[in-house]
This record gives C-alpha cells, sequence and structure tokens, in this order.
C-alpha cells in the first residue's frame, strides 16, 4: 500500500474515532440535561457505536425510574457488554424497586468487581432490606472505602445507629471523609447533637456535605439559629462554597424562624455566586418568600424560573393556598396541568386542597380528591384524607367528616390532626358528643399532647360547662401534660420581639398599652365589639375584655406601629391558631393605621388592609 493510501485511511479512522468521541460527549451532555430522547436519537444516529456509547446510553435509563423496559431492550442488543454494562442494569432494576430481578442479574453476571459488590448493597439498603445488604457485604472478597460507606449509609437510613456505629469501628480507614460525615449525619438524625459536633469539630479536613451534614441537622432538630451561625462559620472560614444543598437547609432555618430579612441577605449571597440560578436554590428561595410572609416576592421569583420542576410548582400552589388565595393557588395548577409537564404528584394534591379548604370550594375539593386515581393514578394519602376532613368541618358537614374517616383504607392510620380538625369544629359547632368523640381518639394516639385536652376544654367552655373546663384542666395536672403557652413574634431590624398574652416584661409596655387603648376606642367608634366567646375562661364580662384586648398578637401589632414608619406592612408571627376575638380586631386595626397587617398563625396566612382579611372570614 503507498504511504498516501496508508495516510488517507489513517486520517479516516482518525476522523472516525473522533467523531464517536464526540457523539459520546453529545450523548452525556444530552442526558445531564434530561433530554433523554434527544439523547437517543443520537445514539441511533452513530453507525459505529462504541462500548463506551452503550453504556453512556444505558446510564440513561438509571437518571430517573419509569425506564427499566427501555433499558432492557438496550441491553438485550448491545454486542458485548462489559461489567459496567452490568453494573448500570443492576442500578437500573434497583432504581425501579426490582429487587429480585437485581439479585437474579447479580448472581448470573460473568464477571463481578467491587463496584458491582457495593451496588448490591447499595441498592439493598435504598430498598429497606438491610439483613440482605449485610449477607452481600459480608461475602465479599475485597472491601474498599465505598463499601464500608455503604453499610455504614444504609444502618443509619435504616435507623439502627448502634450497629453504624458498630461498622464504623470496624472500618479499616475511619477517618475517611465520607464515611464520617455519614456518622455526623446518622447522630443528627437521631437528636445526638453534641457527639455529631464532636466528631464534626475534630475532623482535619471537611467538605460542603460535611457542613451540609450539621447545618442540615440543626435546623431538622429545631435549632435553626445553630444551623445559620454555622452556615456564617462556613463563609467566613472559607473551606468550601456553599452549595444548592447549603442554601436549601440555611433557607428553611430561615423559614422556621420567620426570618425574612436575613432571608433576603441570604437571596443576595445566592445570586452573587455561580449558583445563583440552580432550580434547587430558587426553589427554596421561593418556598422562604412565602413561608415568611412575603408572597409579593415569592410570585415575582416564580415568574423569572423557566424550566420549573413539579417541587417548583408545588411551591407556588402551597404559597397561594397558605396565604389565602385559592382561586390564584388552582389557576396556577390549572395551567401545570395545561402544560403537561411536570405531572403533579401527591404533595401536589396537598397544596391544591389546601387551597380549595381555605377558600371554601367544597365541590372543587371533592372533584380534585376524586381525580387523583382517575385521572393520575394517585392513591390518596393520610394527609389528602385530613384536607378532606377539615374542608368538611370547615362546611358544618361533621358527619360527612366522621364518615369520611371510617372511610379511610386500612393501610392508612387517621393522622391525629384529623381528630383535632374534628374537635376544633365541634366548638365553632357546639357538638359536644362528636367532640368527647375526637378528644378520645385524639388522646389515644397522643396521651401526651396537650391538643386534646385544650381543645376539649374549650369545647366546654365555649357551652359556659365550667365544670367540665375545671375537671378536664385537673386531668393534665394528673397525667403531667403540660400545654403549649401561645406566643407571638415580630422581627424588627434584625432582632426578634417575642410576647405572650398578659407580657408584662417587655420594656416598652407602657406605650404598648396606651397604643392598644388608643385602638380600642378607635375601633369601637367604627362598630367593633368583642368577641367574649373567643375568652375561654369563667370571669367576669369586663375581665374578658381586658384579657382579650392583651393577647399575644395584639401587643406584638401595637409595639410594630410604635417602631416602624407609617405605611411600612407589618409582618407577625404567633405559634398557635388567631381567635377570632383579634382576627375581628386586626381588619379593624389595618383600617384605622391604613397599614398591611400580614399575620401568620399555626394554620396559614392572615393578610388584613383596609379594613377586610384575605382569608374572607373563612379560616
Amino acid at each position: 500500500m503507498s504511504r498516501c493510501c496508508f495516510s488517507s485511511l489513517f486520517l479516516k479512522r482518525q476522523s472516525s474515532v473522533l467523531h464517536i468521541h464526540s457523539s459520546n460527549h453529545a450523548i452525556i451532555d444530552h442526558i445531564r440535561h434530561g433530554d433523554l430522547d434527544s439523547a437517543r436519537n443520537l445514539f441511533d444516529a452513530i453507525t459505529n457505536k462504541t462500548t463506551i456509547s452503550w453504556n453512556s446510553m444505558l446510564a440513561a435509563y438509571t437518571y430517573q425510574p419509569g425506564h427499566l423496559h427501555y433499558a432492557l431492550q438496550l441491553f438485550a442488543e448491545m454486542p458485548q457488554p462489559d461489567v459496567v454494562s452490568y453494573n448500570t442494569l443492576l442500578s437500573c432494576y434497583f432504581l425501579n424497586n426490582d429487587t429480585r430481578a437485581a439479585c437474579v442479574l447479580f448472581r448470573a453476571m460473568p464477571v463481578k468487581d467491587v463496584a458491582s459488590w457495593n451496588t448490591m448493597i447499595s441498592g439493598l439498603c435504598r430498598n429497606g432490606m438491610l439483613d440482605d445488604a449485610r449477607k452481600v457485604f459480608d461475602e465479599m472478597p475485597h472491601r474498599n472505602a465505598v463499601s464500608w460507606n455503604a453499610i455504614v449509609s444504609g444502618c443509619i437510613k435504616a435507623g439502627d445507629l448502634r450497629l453504624a456505629e458498630d461498622y464504623f469501628r470496624q472500618a479499616p480507614h475511619r477517618n475517611d471523609l465520607v464515611l464520617q460525615t455519614a456518622m455526623i449525619a446518622g447522630y443528627m438524625s437521631v437528636g445526638e447533637i453534641q457527639v455529631a459536633l464532636k466528631m464534626f469539630d475534630e475532623m482535619p479536613v471537611r467538605n460542603s456535605v460535611t457542613w451540609n451534614a450539621v447545618i442540615a441537622g440543626f435546623v431538622e432538630n429545631g435549632r435553626s439559629e445553630d444551623g445559620l451561625k454555622l452556615f456564617r462559620r462556613m463563609l467566613d472560614e472559607m473551606e468550601v462554597r456553599p452549595n444548592p444543598s447549603s442554601f436549601s437547609s440555611v433557607l428553611l432555618g430561615c423559614s422556621n424562624l420567620s426570618a425574612l430579612e436575613l432571608g433576603k441577605q441570604i437571596h443576595q449571597l445566592a445570586c452573587k455566586s455561580p449558583i445563583g440560578s440552580n432550580l434547587t436554590v430558587c426553589t427554596s428561595l421561593l418556598s422562604m418568600y412565602c413561608k415568611c410572609g412575603d408572597l409579593v416576592d415569592a410570585c415575582k421569583l416564580f415568574d423569572r424560573i423557566h424550566r420549573k420542576d413539579v417541587v417548583t410548582w408545588n411551591a407556588m400552589i402551597s404559597g397561594y393556598a397558605q396565604h389565602g388565595y385559592g382561586l390564584k393557588a388552582i389557576q396556577v395548577f390549572d395551567k401545570m396541568r395545561n402544560l403537561g409537564k411536570p405531572k403533579p404528584n401527591h404533595i401536589t394534591f396537598v397544596a391544591v386542597l389546601t387551597a380549595c379548604n381555605h377558600a371554601g370550594l367544597l365541590e372543587l375539593a371533592t372533584r380534585c380528591f376524586e381525580s387523583m386515581k382517575s385521572d393520575y393514578g394517585l392513591e390518596p394519602q393520610s394527609d389528602h384524607y385530613s384536607c378532606m376532613v377539615d374542608i368538611f368541618c370547615r362546611a358544618g358537614l361533621l358527619v360527612k367528616a366522621i364518615g369520611l374517616i371510617e372511610q379511610m383504607p386500612v393501610n392508612l392510620k387517621p393522622h391525629p390532626a384529623v381528630y383535632g380538625t374534628l374537635l376544633g369544629a365541634c366548638r365553632v359547632h357546639r357538638n359536644l358528643e362528636f367532640a368527647e368523640f375526637a378528644a378520645k381518639k385524639l388522646v389515644e394516639l397522643e396521651p401526651q399532647s396537650a391538643g386534646a385536652y385544650v381543645q376539649l376544654a374549650n369545647v366546654y367552655a365555649s357551652m359556659n360547662k365550667w365544670t367540665d373546663v375545671s375537671r378536664i384542666r385537673k386531668w393534665m395536672k394528673e397525667n403531667d401534660v403540660v400545654k403549649v403557652p401561645g406566643y407571638s413574634w415580630i422581627e424588627l431590624k434584625g432582632v426578634v420581639h417575642q410576647f405572650r398574652s398578659g407580657d408584662r416584661l417587655h420594656s416598652q409596655l407602657g406605650l404598648i398599652h396606651a397604643k392598644l387603648d388608643e385602638l380600642e376606642v378607635a375601633s369601637k367608634r367604627l362598630g367593633y365589639e368583642h368577641d367574649l366567646d373567643s375568652a375561654l375562661h369563667d370571669v367576669g364580662e369586663e375581665q374578658r375584655r381586658m384579657l382579650l384586648w392583651r393577647h399575644s398578637e395584639k401587643l406584638a401589632i401595637a409595639f410594630g406601629l410604635i417602631n416602624t414608619p407609617l405605611g411600612k406592612t407589618l409582618r407577625v408571627f404567633k405559634n398557635l391558631r388567631v381567635c377570632g376575638d383579634c382576627h375581628r380586631a386586626m381588619k379593624f386595626i389595618a383600617g384605622i393605621e391604613r397599614r398591611s397587617i400580614v399575620l401568620r398563625d399555626a394554620t396559614r396566612f392572615h393578610h388584613f388592609s383596609n379594613g377586610t382579611c384575605s382569608c374572607g372570614d373563612y379560616w
């Protein structure tokens, strides 16, 4: 062969190799962006597919469940599957919860590497088969750091921290960063915060996952302030940059604390980072704005997000629902359905039913509840039944609410909130028989929770049965049941000011009482009358009025009015449900002061403006 022909052939082969190489990269790029159709079209167009081409396309079907059929079809067509091919198919089986087929494939594999064994251990643990995973671990001919990480993480996921500790002590490299991080997350998951912090502080090197494990642990254990402090420390030490998980945890902490101003600062920080447009970060910010009472900025952010996933849509629907804008929530839901992608999930319908509940849309709620299974193949869960029970209770259909509870599938246990809702409705509708039934069920489910006792006492109080109220309070003392005290708080200039009903400690108490007295006179002039049914105490009428006008949310509002410029929106938060008298008074106060007042109680937001509330008095 002449030199010229040889060179030409060599160049053609080089060109072909480069073409395949670039095609493989393009396939992987499509997969990373979730575009499986484009990836498959490009794969099918390659004439001389390499094993890498086949494995790349096969891996695409392991990114999300529902593609096992295509993976099996592709695997059957592969001319020479290698160990990577088998491992990928193994992962696909586990992703689609077909553990039996995964075990069959694993036993039949012509060759296994350490990744094959690790895939089995991780897959079995993810599917709740810890004992089988331990057997595979014991049979492994060779283990690496991933093997130990997989079994330790599996024990933690199964809730067996002591077993995880046993494996951790046996691990040859206990200083492994991933392994220690798994243990820190495990300790946090069971509330052993000090043990987790000790391990964290002793680590010579930490990565973003380690920091996130502790920050998230603080937030999940009700110590959001400590989580925010650790986030600041992470930024100061500059060992690692915050990633989407960091922002998600710290923004959840802001939501828990209702720290809107701090949340806005974190938003600015996110915008300055390379991941400011990351969907997870944007959705966490959206959720924070909704939960902190700033629906305007939440809507602006939602409109700027171009590629929304189901979590983003759910956050916006839920935000509208919690703020009392039920019809707007339904409009967002309809837009999501009309687009066709993404499909609604169980959480979507919780948000939709909550929206219907807060807006009094009984018929629409019933249609949505029934469409879950008929249109989307989703079986209603306990949360969906709870929403429907609440809707019936608010409409005064107590018999229908109890009927729905009794119709719940045997595999679904009624959530305590179901009976709590029924109890609250019994107070409004003064139905003592159903109240005692609901209280009994609630005590059986949560014997040490004060909710059942307090709500039943409130039912008796609303009917002036003070002897029965005393009996319930005595019962609480005998059973060492402690009532959660009601309190409200407001954030001004980064400082949180907390108030309790009848507060006697605040430094501005004299000014606050003077402001409240002024507002009471002005409100009465406009037609306000005290809702004495909200004063559940066996005292005289005048003392009831005084107690009502010193409720914690009124104190917080008066403090805010004194210390903020005219026209500034006030945002107040309360740990319990707002009473009827405070709700009525807030409408008058908002009108008198020409202010917008946003009040979040234990169940929802209320937007008071110009003498009205966003809930339309249906709450």
